[in-house]
């Protein structure tokens, strides 16, 4: 069973850094395609970025491009978001989730997640 482990979240200022990891187990990793989201209170999940199976292509959402960066390491079985310049509109858990061979941007097509990490960025 696969499962899925976050970490990295934290409380940080504005304009700081994090970055997040999900360690993947219980499975081919190069097998699936890994996607961040995130919720904040009172809103939908949303999508953040989103990695293909080797990692040579990756997609963001709008409102990040330029400031998250997704990268994947196959021999460690990890996927990463790096998050820069940050703002409080950032705030929310950030999930790693996992489904097999093709990204979808629908976050029920997804098959395993993990719980989440709170980041929590403060003005």
């Amino acid at each position: 069973q696969v499962q899925l482990v976050e970490s990295g979240g934290g409380l940080v200022q504005a304009g700081g850094s994090l970055r997040l990891s999900c360690a993947f187990s219980g499975g081919t990793f190069s097998s699936y395609v890994m996607h961040w989201f995130r919720q904040a209170p009172g809103k939908e999940r949303e999508s953040v970025a989103a990695i293909t199976r080797s990692g040579t292509s990756t997609n963001y959402a709008d409102s990040v491009k330029g400031r998250f960066t997704i990268s994947r390491d196959n021999t460690k079985n990890t996927v990463y978001l790096q998050l820069n310049s940050l703002n409080v509109e950032d705030t929310a858990v950030y999930y790693c989730a996992a489904r097999l061979w093709v990204v979808s941007q629908v976050s029920s097509d997804y098959h395993y997640w993990g719980q989440g990490t709170q980041v929590t960025v403060s003005s």
